[in-house]
C-alpha cells in the first residue's frame, strides 16, 4: 500500500468513526493503536489479538474495519458475543455508523429465520451471534458453514471466555476453533478483551491462531484508568456494610454498580436499600429478560442510584459515566475483579471503586470452585453410557445414567464436543468413538491457578501498597507503577463510621427470619430408566404444602450464622437457643401469614397436630432438638422420626442430579409402624422437620410417604435451604 492509499484509507476510517461516536465537527480520530488495529484487518488482511482496558475503543475497531471491508466488496462481520446487553448496546453503535446490525440470540427467536434470510441476501453488515448458537445443530450444520465461507471479518469479543484459564470460561467458546478452520483464505480475525493475564493472553492467541508463528499483530496496551481511586474497607460483619452502604451511598459520585456474590444477596441488599429510601434495582440471572432491560436503561439515564448485581452484569454494559463500583464481597479471582470495576470512570474525570469484603466470601469461592471439570471416572461412565445408546439421549434423558447436575453435564459435553469425543445432533448427543485423553495434568494446573487467584484477592485486600498496581501486576501489565489515587496511596477516602438508624435496620433486615420453601410438583425425567415408576407431576394427594426456612445458606444474613452450623465438618449438638428462638419465630409469622392455618384464610391447612422428624446421618441431635423444641413451643407432640431402610444408613446417595437423586432417596426411608399409627390417629397435616434442604427431594419423598400413611398434609419447615 503506498502512502496515499494508506492517508486515503485513514481519512476514510476517521470519518467512520465520526458517524459512529455522532461527532459533526470534523475532529474525531482514531488514536494510533486503533487505527494500527483497523490496518491490519483491513488492508493487510491479518488476525489481531487485541488486550486493552474498558472503554479503549475495541467496537470502534472492528465497527470502522466493517464500513471499510464492505466498501470494498467483502462479506458480513460476523461478531461471536456472549451477552444479550452487549449486542443491544452494539447493535444501536453500528446503527449510528450506517451499519445494519442483526442478532442471533436466545431472546429473538422468532426472528431468525427472517435475519438468515438478510444475511443470505446481502443486506447485513454485521452480524452478532451468541457463542451457544455455535453448538445448535441446525445452526452449526446448516447456517454457520455458509456463514463461514462469506464472512468478511470474525470477531470474537471478550475473547478471554475461551481460555479456561480466563475468569469467565464458556465452553461454547471452544467451537469457534471450527469456524476458522472453514474461513475462506484470506479473511482477517480480530480478538478483543479487556482482562487478561500473559497466560490467558497466551492460551487464547494459540486457540484464535494469533499467537507466536503467526503472522499477527497483537496489541497490548496499559490497563490503568486514571480516573479510578480504589479502596477497601473493613466492616464487622454484614450488618455493619449494609448499614454503611445506606449511609454513604449518596456520597457516591453519580450513579453505580453494588455487586454481590450471590442472588439471595443481591435481593437482600436491594429490599434493605429500597427500605432505607434509595432507588436501587435488583439485577441477577433469575431476572427476566424485559426487568434487565429496564434496569439497565434506568441506570443508563440515572433513574437509579444503583444496581445491585452479581455477576450477570459484566461485559458489555457500557455507561462511560458511571461513577462508582461497590462490591459487598469480594470476587474470586484479581482478573474477574478487575473486569467488573472496569465498568466504571470511563467517561469522568473520577470515579469510586470500594470493595468491602465478607466473612462469607470464601465458602461461596469454595462452592464455585466445586463445580470445575468432572473428575474421569464422570467423563468416562458419560461416554459409555452414549457409546451403548441405541439412539441420540437428550439432556434429561442422560442425565438420570450419570451422576452430574445438568448444567455440569451440559458444560463437559460441550468440551468433549470441541474435543471430538461426542457430537451434538437433533434428538441430543451421541459419541464419535474417537479416542479421548483426560488431560488431568492440564485440570490439575487449572485448579492451582484458582488457588492462587484466591490468595491474590486476599492479598489484594490486606496490601499495605499500591492498589492499581498489585491489580496490574495481576494481569501482567508490564508498566504497572504507584498510582497515587487509591487509599494506600492517597489515604482513605471513607470511614468505617455508620449511624446506629441505619445499623438496627440493617441488623432487621438480616435478621429477619423466614423464606418459603416450594414444594417439588414435578418428579424430574428419566426416572424409569433407573428402575424408578414415577413420572410427571406430582398428585396434590402425595405433595407437600408449601414449607418454610430459617434462611438461606447464600444469604448474608441468617446464612453467616448457619453456614458454619451446617458445614460438613461441624460437630453435631443441640440447636443453639438463638436459632431455635428464631425458628419458632418462622412458625409463629407462618401461622398469623396469609394462607397459614390461623389466618382464617380459605383452603389454609388445619393447624399441624404434631412433629415428625428427619433421620440425619451427620447432625441427628441437631434435628431431635429441634423438633423437640417446637413440639413443646407449638404444644404438639412428637409423632416420630422417618428411619432410613435397612442397609441405607451408610450408603451413598448421590447428590449430583435430580433423578440419581430421587433414585436414591426413593428407596432410602421407611416409616416405623409406631410412626404410622401415630399419623392415623393424629388425623391431621404434620410439621415435617430437617436441618437443610438443598434440592428439595429429601422434603418431596419424605412428604409422599407421609401423605400415603395416612397424614392429613404436610408442612416441611427446615433450618437452611441451598439455594
Amino acid at each position: 500500500m503506498t502512502n496515499a492509499d494508506r492517508a486515503r484509507l485513514r481519512a476514510s476510517a476517521d470519518a467512520v468513526l465520526a458517524r459512529l461516536v455522532e461527532d459533526t465537527t470534523g475532529a474525531a480520530r482514531l488514536r494510533e493503536d486503533q487505527w494500527r488495529a483497523i490496518e491490519a484487518l483491513v488492508a493487510e488482511k491479518r488476525r489481531a489479538l487485541v488486550v486493552q482496558r474498558t472503554g479503549w475503543g475495541k467496537s470502534a475497531v472492528y465497527f470502522v474495519a466493517t464500513s471499510l471491508l464492505r466498501e470494498r466488496g467483502s462479506g458480513p462481520t460476523v461478531i461471536v458475543s456472549p451477552l444479550l446487553a452487549l449486542m443491544r448496546n452494539q447493535v444501536e453503535a453500528a446503527a449510528r455508523a450506517g451499519i445494519r446490525a442483526r442478532t442471533i440470540n436466545s431472546s429473538n427467536t422468532e426472528e431468525w429465520e427472517s435475519v438468515q434470510d438478510e444475511v443470505a441476501a446481502g443486506e447485513v453488515d454485521v452480524l452478532l451471534v451468541s457463542p451457544e448458537r455455535l453448538n445448535n445443530p441446525d445452526f452449526r450444520d446448516g447456517v454457520l458453514p455458509k456463514l463461514a465461507a462469506a464472512t468478511g471479518l470474525l470477531v470474537v469479543d471478550e475473547a478471554h471466555c475461551i481460555s479456561d484459564w480466563g475468569h469467565d470460561f464458556r465452553p461454547d467458546y471452544r467451537r469457534l476453533r471450527t469456524m476458522l478452520a472453514d474461513l475462506a483464505p484470506g479473511v482477517p480475525v480480530l480478538a478483543t478483551t479487556a482482562t487478561a493475564n500473559a497466560r490467558v493472553t497466551a492460551d487464547v492467541a494459540e486457540q484464535l491462531g494469533t499467537g507466536a508463528g503467526t503472522d499477527a499483530l497483537v496489541l497490548r496496551g496499559p490497563l490503568d484508568r486514571e480516573s479510578l481511586s480504589l479502596g477497601v474497607l473493613r466492616l464487622p460483619d454484614a450488618a455493619h456494610r449494609l448499614a454503611w452502604l445506606a449511609d454513604h451511598l449518596d456520597e457516591l459520585p453519580g450513579s453505580g454498580i453494588v455487586y454481590t456474590l450471590t442472588v439471595a444477596a443481591a435481593e437482600e441488599v436491594t429490599a434493605y436499600l429500597r427500605h432505607c429510601g434509595h432507588t436501587v434495582a435488583s439485577y441477577t440471572g433469575r431476572t427476566e429478560n424485559a426487568e434487565r432491560q429496564q434496569a439497565e436503561d434506568d441506570l443508563l439515564t440515572n433513574r437509579v442510584k444503583a444496581l445491585v448485581a452479581t455477576s450477570a452484569l459484566g461485559m458489555g454494559f457500557d455507561k462511560p459515566d458511571l461513577g462508582f463500583v461497590v462490591h459487598l464481597g469480594s470476587p474470586s479471582s484479581p482478573i474477574a475483579y478487575y473486569q467488573q470495576v472496569g465498568r466504571a470512570g470511563r467517561g469522568v474525570e473520577h470515579a469510586e471503586v470500594l470493595l468491602l469484603p465478607g466473612r462469607e466470601d470464601e465458602a461461596i469461592w469454595q462452592y464455585f470452585a466445586s463445580v470445575a471439570f468432572p473428575s474421569e471416572d464422570l467423563v468416562r461412565r458419560t461416554l459409555d453410557v452414549l457409546a451403548q445408546a441405541e439412539r441420540p439421549l437428550s439432556l434429561p434423558a442422560l442425565e438420570p445414567l450419570v451422576e452430574l447436575r445438568r448444567t455440569r453435564l451440559e458444560a463437559m459435553l460441550k468440551v468433549l464436543d470441541v474435543d471430538g469425543a461426542v457430537h451434538r445432533v437433533r434428538g441430543g448427543w451421541t459419541t464419535t468413538g474417537r479416542p479421548w485423553v483426560y488431560d488431568s495434568q492440564r485440570y490439575a494446573w487449572v485448579a492451582r491457578q484458582r488457588e492462587n487467584e484466591q490468595q491474590a484477592m486476599r492479598d489484594y485486600a490486606s496490601a499495605a501498597g499500591c492498589r492499581m498496581e498489585f491489580l496490574r501486576r495481576q494481569l501482567d501489565d508490564g508498566d504497572a507503577a504507584p498510582c497515587g489515587r487509591c487509599d494506600n496511596c492517597a489515604g482513605p477516602r471513607f470511614d468505617a463510621s455508620v449511624s446506629a438508624a441505619a445499623l438496627d435496620a440493617a441488623r432487621g433486615e438480616l435478621g429477619r427470619p423466614g423464606v418459603e420453601v416450594e414444594a417439588r410438583k414435578m418428579w424430574p425425567t428419566g426416572l424409569s430408566a433407573v428402575g424408578v415408576d414415577l413420572k410427571g407431576r406430582i398428585p396434590a394427594g402425595e405433595r407437600a404444602l408449601t414449607g418454610r426456612a430459617l434462611g438461606r445458606l447464600s444469604d448474608i444474613g441468617w446464612g453467616n450464622r448457619l453456614r458454619p452450623m451446617l458445614a460438613v465438618q461441624s460437630p453435631d449438638g443441640p440447636v443453639p437457643a438463638d436459632v431455635a428462638d428464631a425458628v419458632v419465630s418462622v412458625l409463629a409469622d407462618w401461622a398469623r401469614g396469609p394462607g397459614g392455618w390461623s389466618s382464617g384464610a380459605p383452603g389454609a391447612p388445619a393447624r399441624p397436630v404434631g412433629v415428625v422428624t428427619m433421620a440425619s446421618r451427620t447432625r441427628p441431635r441437631l434435628v431431635e432438638s429441634l423438633g423437640a423444641r417446637i413440639a413443646e413451643v407449638g404444644r404438639m407432640p412428637v409423632l416420630g422420626t422417618i428411619g432410613y431402610a435397612d442397609g441405607w444408613q451408610d450408603r451413598h446417595i448421590s447428590r449430583t442430579n435430580s433423578a440419581q437423586r430421587v433414585r436414591g432417596l426413593h428407596e432410602a426411608f421407611v416409616l416405623p409402624p409406631e410412626l404410622v399409627r401415630a399419623l392415623t390417629e393424629a388425623g391431621g397435616p404434620v410439621l415435617l422437620v430437617d436441618d437443610l434442604s438443598d434440592s428439595g427431594w429429601t422434603l418431596a419423598v419424605a412428604s409422599r410417604l407421609l401423605l400415603r400413611a395416612g397424614a392429613e398434609g404436610v408442612l416441611p419447615l427446615v433450618l437452611a435451604v441451598q439455594a
